[in-house]
């Protein structure tokens, strides 16, 4: 097994109680969390001698109580308020982005794509939005706009009032979808998180604004790879798969262009009983299956 893998101690135990009915299983929360490219030399900082784009990603807290320490990609929960009303919208029609991203209701696709666009702005000061359908805004490290970012961290602000203050679109032709992951059953804490691509549009740069992290970087996906497999960095598998799924594309652009013919058939963890080893495994990415005796407390590690 890889050794970077994030694996929480606790989980034996939760799979255990789970085979015997004794675990409630909790609803998962829809997230959105996106994988932010950038072509070397196009922000300052930029490693000489990479190919291929880079990523942005960030470290989660180690004080944090979901997958603290883990390297992952800028990303969160939906707000309730992205549901309630339509916004100014360019790209594809919600009706396309409701099938894509396999929901119900064109607001449900509205609520995922709205948090993708959210929380990159609210965790890396990028903003994938517009005055019209074929423009992006430049700049946005101004105190108003650190002002309403605040505010939308702070749900003070709903996206859609941002967005009609400032007179803006959101970009939904900027972004791809490209895979969707579910938290597996036995963890108390779960998400139903739909993974997207984007560039890093002309004049913006990040900044390291997240209160849920301690360190941001720019890396080669390859690079970020390598350093998982060395036990370097931690990570959970959904970020060490899509990690993998970036490194054949040349440019950011190549990348996002390959996000239409990608699966999003969600991914759940499954556990089950072999002899005396509980094993647990994601369908599909056999690297990650992890053996754990089925008798006595389980130990976690990295």
């Amino acid at each position: 097994m890889s050794q970077g893998q994030w694996y929480p101690p606790e989980w034996p135990d939760r799979i255990r109680a789970l085979a015997a009915g004794e675990l409630t299983v909790a609803a998962p929360r829809r997230a959105a969390t996106v994988m932010l490219l950038r072509d070397p030399g196009t922000e300052s900082g930029a490693a000489g001698g990479v190919t291929g784009p880079l990523v942005h990603m960030l470290r989660r807290r180690t004080s944090m109580a979901f997958a603290g320490g883990a390297y992952a990609y800028p990303g969160g929960g939906v707000d309730p308020r992205d549901d309630d009303r339509l916004i100014g919208w360019a790209g594809p029609p919600l009706e396309q982005w409701a099938a894509r991203l396999g929901v119900a209701t064109v607001t449900e696709a509205q609520a995922v794509v709205c948090a993708a666009v959210r929380e990159t702005f609210e965790e890396a000061g990028v903003l994938l939005a517009g005055p019209t359908a074929g423009s992006v805004v430049g700049d946005t490290t101004g105190d108003d706009w650190e002002a309403d970012r605040e505010a939308l961290v702070a749900r003070d602000l709903s996206f859609a009032e941002f967005l009609d203050r400032r007179g803006l679109v959101l970009r939904s032709d900027l972004l791809g979808a490209w895979a969707r992951w579910i938290t597996p059953e036995f963890e108390p804490r779960r998400y139903d998180t739909w993974f997207f691509v984007a560039a890093l549009p002309e004049g913006q740069r990040t900044r390291d604004v997240s209160t849920e992290a301690d360190r941001t970087e720019w890396i080669a996906p390859a690079e970020a790879a390598r350093r998982y497999d060395a036990g370097e960095l931690l990570m959970m598998p959904p970020t060490v798969t899509t990690l993998r799924a970036l490194t054949p594309y040349g440019t950011a652009a190549e990348a996002l262009g390959a996000a239409e013919d990608q699966d999003m058939t969600p991914v759940l963890a499954q556990a089950r009983l072999e002899g005396d080893e509980l094993v647990l495994s994601w369908p599909g990415h056999d690297e990650f299956t992890k053996h754990v005796p089925a008798a006595g407390a389980g130990g976690g590690g990295a």
